[in-house]
């Protein structure tokens, strides 16, 4: 399986406009997106964000925050890790929270899965969107699965 990280951030007129501008920034907002728990196959590859064809299904764990008060700090986070059976994602995020503690929390979550899983990690990436608000902003983080026939 083949999938990807993306991020965005933005400002709207109202939280939904901010929502789909984030959508749109990490390009992933002119598809329909579906939202799936947090698993991964064992052969799972990270490949560089594909252009995706309007209006396609597309699986994808995703995480947003959204806030209209400005000089916040939001932030959305998604990190994956992998084993040699499989893998997990994860996300997480926040307003007003620290990027060490976004990582931290991030890694925590990623090898208490794994644990339970009685599985070792061997790879382990993420990533973090972060936007101070000046109106009304949004961020979003997403790992997209890609459907193996457009290959």
């Amino acid at each position: 399986m083949e999938v990807s990280l993306t991020k965005g951030a933005s400002e709207g007129p109202n939280k939904l406009n901010a929502f789909d501008n984030a959508l749109l920034e990490a390009k992933i907002g002119n598809v329909n997106l579906i939202p799936v728990s947090s698993m991964l196959p064992p052969d799972t590859k990270l490949i560089p964000m594909p252009e995706l064809e309007p209006g396609e299904m597309t699986n994808c764990v995703l995480s947003h925050q959204f806030s209209d008060n400005p000089g916040d700090e939001i932030s959305a986070v998604i990190a994956y890790c992998l084993a040699e059976e499989m893998g997990c994602v994860i996300e997480t995020g926040g307003i007003n929270r620290t990027l060490d503690e976004l990582k931290d929390e991030a890694r925590f979550m990623a090898e208490y899965m794994m644990k339970k899983r009685k599985l070792k990690i061997i790879e382990y990436k993420e990533i973090i969107q972060t936007h101070t608000v000046r109106d009304k902003a949004s961020v979003v983080a997403a790992l997209v699965y890609h459907n193996p026939k457009r290959h």
